[in-house]
């Protein structure tokens, strides 16, 4: 939107797409410890979770980069490193993070504790982040003519600020899980963020511009994505209300039964 620099400091280009990264970043950091110390989380837990949530970011960084590398890949059959995509860096950095628990935050807490306070701080920092993408012009919708087309200098088009809708989305999804987290258990917080963006971005690839390529025909790559977390929060509310209720009692017989017969078998 904006392509000047807002700033030049010491011959470096500051940018507003910059800018509101950073304060996403530190938007998301301030609801950590804030709503950490409201829900009493342990001092240790907070902590685990901000220094592996600075090196999960980084590397999602890392991945957002080489997603969208494969992405210009597949769009123009050359692979190259330019821009960042969320879902990409999205999965690199829950990927990063889940093994920094594995291997060093079980101490510290539960998993629960993290995925019913994570989600809120996810969103905030992609909400922002979804503004600096109106700023700089990208992630883009399709050339309008319509009351609510926004011109795009970067592109040269009166486009669909699909950046903006999903900015207010991600700001609303951030307040309704916020209120779940504070004032009921977030227990399903990651679940219903999972659907919800999910099923919002499958929606919304409908009005983007911005061709990504296809992993299969018919549908974006974030659209591929977006399945897999529909499917994933879908799984994962079935695991804690069906899977207790109906099966668990018979997969914890069916494990002892075939613990008995290897014991019986090695004797």
């Amino acid at each position: 939107m904006f392509p000047q620099p807002l700033l030049i400091i010491a011959g470096q280009e500051i940018h507003w797409y910059g800018v509101w990264i950073a304060i996403g970043i530190l938007a998301c950091f301030a609801v950590l410890f804030f709503f950490g110390k409201k829900k009493g989380l342990s001092a240790k837990l907070v902590d685990f979770i901000f220094y592996a949530g600075i090196i999960a970011i980084c590397g999602g960084f890392g991945s957002a980069a080489l997603f969208q590398a494969f992405y210009n890949y597949l769009a123009t059959g050359t692979f190259y490193f330019g821009g960042i995509t969320f879902i990409g860096g999205l999965i690199g950095g829950v990927v990063i993070f889940l093994l920094l628990y594995i291997f060093w935050g079980k101490k510290y807490g539960k998993i629960s504790e993290i995925t019913a306070l994570a989600p809120s701080c996810i969103l905030i920092a992609h909400g922002f982040g979804r503004i600096g993408c109106f700023f700089a012009g990208c992630c883009y919708g399709m050339e309008t003519d319509g009351p609510l087309g926004i011109f795009t200098p970067a592109i040269g088009k009166t486009v669909v600020p699909t950046n903006l809708y999903e900015a207010i989305f991600l700001f609303i999804l951030f307040g309704v899980l916020t209120f779940l987290y504070l004032k009921k258990s977030g227990k399903f917080n990651l679940d219903i963020y999972l659907i919800a963006y999910g099923v919002f971005r499958f929606l919304i690839e409908y009005l983007r511009g911005d061709y990504r390529g296809d992993f299969v025909p018919g549908l974006s790559p974030s659209q591929f994505w977006s399945i897999l977390m529909i499917v994933a929060g879908i799984v994962l509310i079935l695991l804690k209300t069906v899977y207790p209720k109906y099966f668990k009692a018979k997969v914890e017989a069916w494990w002892s039964e075939k613990r008995k017969k290897n014991k019986d078998e090695d004797k």
